[in-house]
């Protein structure tokens, strides 16, 4: 930047607002603006001036943002001190030697005064910078990365088009149900019953267990109804009974040609034995079903319809837990399913192959 302070990014300001060589290569007025979005580091108050050198680029609008102050003063900072604030908080501190897991608005402030940026620095004055950037290194959240696409879609694909076309299968014969489990539902028998109030349930926080029970579900995705089985174990046994005692029944009772079961790779489901079972269970019973198995990617819990009912059990039945014992947690469990089925309606699934395949980049 020149001395007159025209170049790129600053305007020049009147006469009158002139401010001082900072003695690092940079002209810094006591009144400046800077050009586009970030126009917002500066005051509110503007007044009009001459036009800017820079043209069309520095924008229509001839305006000032006095500031009262200048460099050296506290509470005016060169741009720079910005872009380092906004460069630490989109790096983890591990990068710059520091034990930390993530940034705070007082660790950025600290470090930038330890890396000689500012002499000293509010830590609000970072929180409305971060925040202006939309920011918030503090937060984090669990991501599970697809590491082979392609392997991924081809899995996908077939799923995805199952749910577009649930209900169209059901009518020709073919009934599409997704299948997993919800392990280690506990029953919490609290020392105190909940007690309703005005700002919600109190519930006391101090509790004995009675054990746990396993949930193996089914979800008809063509209609949305659930039918589910509760067990002390999660082997494959377990599994195994309940699709010949809860999901076959159902299927032959509907009448359907073709059962679709789609499911994830848990060790519950072997994976390796499953569908060779089924079939020859299904000569053995002498069911007039063709069993198909559909198995989604792994790490792909987030395509299983299942897993949005399951949480609607959690948030409707399970939180606040108090249940006397496990055969009290059962009855609960299976009228909430009954409850549930009066009024069932089919997930409304979005996520299409289009979508999937432009999140991967395959579009």
């Amino acid at each position: 930047m020149n001395k007159t302070g025209t170049c790129g990014d600053w305007c020049r300001l009147t006469s009158r607002h002139r401010g001082k060589w900072c003695g690092q290569g940079l002209y810094w007025p006591s009144t400046i603006i800077r050009s586009g979005a970030t126009s917002r580091l500066l005051g509110r108050s503007a007044a009009r001036t001459e036009r800017c050198a820079i043209g069309g680029a520095g924008g229509t609008n001839d305006t000032t943002w006095p500031t009262g102050r200048v460099l050296g003063r506290p509470g005016v900072f060169p741009p720079e001190a910005r872009a380092e604030a906004t460069a630490l908080a989109c790096s983890l501190p591990r990068e710059h030697g520091l034990p930390l897991a993530r940034w705070s608005c007082a660790e950025i402030a600290a470090r930038l005064i330890v890396l000689g940026v500012v002499a000293s620095i509010a830590v609000s004055t970072v929180g409305r910078w971060l925040a202006a950037e939309k920011l918030k290194p503090w937060r984090y959240h669990s991501w599970q990365h697809i590491l082979n696409p392609h392997t991924f879609l081809d899995l996908a694909r077939p799923i995805l088009a199952l749910y577009a076309e649930a209900a169209a299968r059901l009518q020709a014969g073919c009934w599409v149900v997704c299948v997993d489990e919800k392990t280690s539902i506990q029953a919490r028998r609290a020392e105190c019953p909940p007690v309703p109030g005005r700002a919600g349930q109190r519930l006391s926080p101090r509790y004995q267990r009675q054990g746990a029970l396993q949930l193996f579900a089914g979800l008809s995705v063509a209609d949305g109804q659930v039918y589910g089985q509760c067990r002390i174990r999660k082997r494959f046994v377990d599994f195994q009974a309940f699709l010949v005692e809860t999901i076959i029944p159902v299927a032959l009772r509907r009448g359907v040609h073709t059962l679709a079961l789609i499911l994830d790779n848990g060790p519950t489901h072997a994976p390796k034995r499953l569908e060779a079972w089924l079939k020859e269970e299904a000569q053995r019973q002498a069911w007039p079903l063709d069993i198909q198995v559909h198995w989604l990617p792994k790490n792909a819990s987030w395509l299983d319809q299942i897993e949005i009912w399951f949480s609607l059990l959690q948030r409707k039945l399970l939180q606040p837990n108090h249940f006397d014992c496990l055969q009290h947690l059962e009855q609960n469990i299976l009228a909430f399913i009954h409850h549930y089925d009066r009024s069932a309606k089919p997930i409304h699934w979005t996520y299409t192959i289009e979508k999937l395949q432009l999140k991967l980049g395959m579009n």
